[in-house]
């Protein structure tokens, strides 16, 4: 059987044309299942997962897994089995690392809010270190750490004016972006954090942004940081591990962003040039990890021709996939077993009373109500973001393993969204 990719999707082909997730059939999940509903494969996940391993190979290195990007237990589990530690943002993210089985001492705390009670569950959890990312919360958590009669790992999240050239909302290493510490202030700060006497420097952190599509940037982000390294190790402070983030762009509509193995060799030729070459390494890579692992299924509930424009009516929305509304992201967006006929040029939009809702526009379609589409490359920063906006549930997942389907989360009951919620008595 071949494996043709599509939006780097991996599919199989039959005589029948229908699509296929590795061994399943896609339209037979979406009649059991019912749609939305996102589905992922194992194999891919993995696939992404060993182009950064190998680019690693006989280094010293730690893989974090950004789980920002989809938090699914079912999701984390992979990652978890596969020796991955975890990038994580809040302590509710923490507690899903654990929950799947993850090792908190492979665990990296980024984010700009930390609040006190996550410092501290982070802390008694044991994890490997705070990527801390202002003046203001070095003070914090030496406090909170000290408080505890503990120390707490600490690298600075350094801004280095990077343009990563991606979608605004998404670019991170600007001067006028929230993250981190000015480039020129970076020195001075870990100064200041070495003095703290709940604190333990033990490396430096930098992050450029998200769906980086050429290798310009991370070179020109780690010639800053690592003149950063010489100015800190000349005062004193040595750096025991070197962070490069994450971000690296996959194929949504034919972007061609470096291979990560491809992307590794380029920047570790340049640290062995400069004498790095044996630092420890973290990264903390997400959505090239799951991005292209992922579709979300959804049927087509009406065909609405109109003078300007002509809408294909689906049962996804805004709230199960909420990258368009937000990025006006682009998503390929093909049948499941496509029809004879002449195409028809659509919207395909979802109920949600928002005229932001729409999936795709202009997409050149052969469908007719009650037709399934798959949205591709929806592994990333849609399940994680979804909401119960409408009153709408969120969608149920399946992983794909081989010829084998696991629920790895059951579609929501309205019952289960009001759970939480009580009336007022008189």
């Amino acid at each position: 059987m071949s494996h043709p990719t599509l939006a780097g999707a991996p599919f199989v082909a039959t005589q029948h044309n229908a699509l296929y997730l590795e061994g399943v059939k896609l339209a037979d999940l979406a009649a059991q299942h019912g749609t939305p509903l996102f589905v992922y494969s194992k194999a891919a996940m993995l696939s992404a997962l060993a182009a950064y391993q190998r680019g690693f190979a006989g280094r010293k290195a730690r893989i974090c897994y950004a789980m920002k990007a989809n938090s699914s237990l079912g999701v984390l589990q992979v990652f978890a089995q596969a020796g991955c530690g975890f990038d994580i943002v809040s302590g509710g993210e923490l507690e899903r690392v654990i929950a799947a089985g993850g090792d908190p001492a492979q665990v990296i705390f980024s984010g700009v809010g930390k609040t006190r009670a996550e410092m501290r569950q982070a802390l008694q959890a044991g994890i490997a270190c705070f990527n801390v990312e202002s003046d203001a919360e070095l003070e914090v958590l030496s406090e909170v750490a000290h408080a505890m009669g503990l120390r707490a790992p600490v690298s600075i999240r350094v801004n280095p004016n990077v343009d990563a050239k991606t979608h605004p909302y998404i670019s991170t290493g600007l001067k006028g972006n929230k993250f981190g510490v000015a480039h020129e202030q970076a020195l001075q700060t870990y100064q200041r954090a070495a003095a703290l006497p709940g604190l333990n420097v033990v490396g430096i952190d930098c992050h450029i942004g998200s769906q980086i599509t050429e290798a310009t940037p991370y070179l020109d982000a780690m010639d800053r940081v690592l003149d950063l390294v010489d100015a800190i190790e000349a005062a004193g402070i040595p750096i025991h591990h070197i962070d490069f983030g994450g971000g690296l762009g996959i194929d949504y509509n034919g972007d061609t962003p470096p291979a990560a193995d491809a992307l590794w060799a380029q920047l570790l030729a340049k640290l062995d040039a400069r004498g790095y070459g044996q630092r420890q390494l973290m990264i903390e890579p997400g959505r090239s990890l799951v991005g292209n692992a992922g579709v979300c299924l959804t049927e087509v509930l009406y065909l609405k021709p109109g003078e300007q424009k002509n809408f294909c009516i689906v049962d996804a929305a805004m709230n199960d996939l909420p990258r368009p509304a937000m990025y006006e992201a682009f998503h390929q967006i093909v049948p499941l077993a496509p029809r004879i006929g002449d195409s028809v040029c659509y919207d395909v939009v979802g109920p949600i009373c928002e005229s932001g809702d729409w999936l795709g526009r202009d997409r050149q379609l052969v469908v007719q109500a009650g037709d399934v589409l798959a949205v591709l490359s929806t592994g990333a920063y849609c399940m994680a973001m979804a909401s119960n906006y409408n009153t709408r549930g969120r969608a149920a997942e399946v992983l794909v393993d081989g010829t084998q389907a696991h629920v790895i989360r059951r579609r929501e009951s309205t019952a289960e969204q009001m759970a939480l919620e009580s009336l007022v008595n008189a």
